[in-house]
């Protein structure tokens, strides 16, 4: 399981963006979020951790790797985000 913390994902808009970004990478992925905790759980097929984060990144996200994986998302890493269009 590698989960992130992703602080501005905030509604289901952004879930679904997160899945599409998430599944374009490793299609047979299992995603499972807490929204009021900003975190996504992804059980992975085929992608590791790095790729996964880029994936969310690439959709317009700040994710964090958590649970003590070894992550390559420290400060002034991530894009800034887009933002949701809920605001």
């Amino acid at each position: 399981m590698i989960s992130f913390q992703v602080n501005d994902m905030t509604c289901g808009h952004c879930v679904s963006t997160i899945t599409k970004a998430v599944k374009a990478e490793d299609a047979t992925a299992t995603l499972r979020f807490d929204l009021a905790a900003h975190r996504v759980d992804i059980e992975a097929g085929q992608a590791d951790a790095a790729d996964l984060s880029e994936a969310i990144k690439q959709a317009g996200y700040a994710p964090v790797q958590i649970d003590g994986a070894n992550a390559s998302n420290g400060p002034g890493t991530a894009p800034a985000p887009k933002g949701c269009c809920c605001g």
